[in-house]
């Protein structure tokens, strides 16, 4: 018997990396596939940033946007992490994208979106 799981994509600042790993372990222990961030920049991971001069985005920073958005078209719906009700313009352009994808967005918060 093949069970079908939902998937989610966690999208969120990875400056919340202990709010993403508990997110995606309750998730995954309720039943569902969960897919995450590759690289915490916010939370150590410096390779995102390198060479990065202020206000430009690196190369890194540029793929690992693209492939966030690639994660979204795998999933079901997508599970904001919005600590405190923060939710950044990287987030909020993967909010929009799923929602234009028809893909189901909820928040770890309640959201005044």
């Amino acid at each position: 018997m093949t069970k079908n799981y939902k998937v989610i994509t966690l999208c969120g600042s990875t400056r919340f990396k202990d709010e993403f790993m508990r997110v995606q372990k309750e998730l995954t222990l309720e039943g569902n596939i969960v897919i995450s961030v590759g690289l915490f920049g916010h939370s150590g991971d410096s390779e995102v940033w390198e060479n990065m001069d202020e206000g430009t985005l690196t190369k890194t920073k540029e793929m690992l946007d693209d492939m966030h958005k690639r994660k979204i078209d795998m999933a079901d719906e997508i599970f904001v992490i919005n600590v405190g009700g923060y939710i950044g313009d990287s987030t909020k352009s993967e909010i929009a994208y799923a929602i234009s994808t028809n893909k189901k967005v909820n928040y770890l918060e309640p959201t005044k979106i």
